[in-house]
């Protein structure tokens, strides 16, 4: 099984000037995204240029969510404006899981195929456990497979989770310091809490974890430097509980009275903050980018092997 790869050169740091108005700054991720973007569809011009046709992505989907069906639509069309062609796999929600990793196996080995999405929610009778298993880790643009989540721990080059790959990609945009800062990390989940804990322990900032199980949350959210919430609970970080000049980094996304919100209390911790994400337009649209950077690097991979 061949490893990802991903150069040093690919830490690139975007940058954008501190306000000193006094106010909050608000980490928009329009700005961030479409610098990622144009990066992007700059190299895969170049590679266009140097190699002719490149191998593409390809997004499984099972069964016909609506929510999955509608982003599986927003990737073709956002790939397909940065050069990036995209082919949609379509199983029914009632594939076995053998026949599910048949088909995960034939992209492993597909040459126009260098990039592999898997869309949830998952049936039943597929579990992560089984996608890990089946996909090339070289391919695993979602960098949940088993090598790339302890590459990043290890500290070495790996595919990284775009939603976590975001965040630090917002900070860096926008100049925020992390090195010696107490960082606190609301939610664990596999794809945003633990690599995002390991993203900011890499750039020295010290780290707390905190988690449904967490003994007296709000003193950890008091003494936090940089606050990251990613749990899917509306409004669950109160402003009051927040320590003046704290960055935020919102990742939550939920609709309440027909409004997309957060998981920290926009409105009270306006007044609180140095900076913090809005939801919408913080970190959300850099995740799609940051999906479509992992994607151009395994073209780029995929065409250096196959010369």
């Amino acid at each position: 099984m061949s490893t990802p790869t991903a150069s040093k050169a690919d830490e690139t740091r975007y940058s954008a000037p501190l306000q000193d108005s006094g106010l909050p700054l608000l980490l928009r991720g329009k700005d961030v995204a479409a610098r990622i973007r144009s990066e992007c569809e700059s190299e895969i011009a170049e590679l266009k240029a140097r190699h002719g046709i490149l191998p593409g992505l390809a997004v499984v989907r099972l069964g016909s969510d609506p929510a999955s069906v509608s982003y599986a639509q927003r990737i073709r069309d956002s790939f397909g404006k940065s050069g990036i062609t995209v082919t949609m796999i379509e199983l029914e929600d009632t594939v076995s899981r053998a026949l599910f990793q048949s088909e995960l196996a034939r992209l492993n080995v597909l040459p126009e195929i260098a990039a592999i999405i898997v869309q949830q929610p998952l049936p039943p009778q597929i579990d992560l456990e089984t996608i890990v298993g089946a996909i090339d880790p070289a391919k695993d643009v979602d960098g949940i497979h088993p090598i790339n989540a302890g590459r990043l721990m290890l500290g070495l080059d790996c595919y990284v989770p775009a939603t976590p790959a975001g965040g630090m990609a917002i900070l860096d945009y926008y100049n925020i310091p992390i090195e010696g800062k107490r960082a606190l990390v609301i939610g664990r989940s596999g794809v945003v809490g633990k690599p995002l804990a390991q993203l900011l322990l890499a750039r020295n900032a010290t780290v707390t974890v905190a988690h449904s199980r967490s003994v007296d949350l709000p003193s950890l959210i008091a003494e936090a430097e940089i606050l990251a919430v990613a749990v899917g609970k509306p409004h669950m970080v109160k402003g009051e509980s927040l320590r003046p000049g704290t960055v935020v980094l919102d990742f939550g996304a939920a609709v309440v009275d027909d409004k997309m919100t957060g998981d920290v209390d926009y409105a009270g911790a306006l007044d609180r903050v140095a900076a913090i994400t809005p939801v919408p337009g913080g970190t959300g649209p850099v995740t799609n980018a940051m999906l479509l950077k992992n994607a151009v690097r395994a073209i780029r991979r995929a065409v250096r092997y196959a010369r």
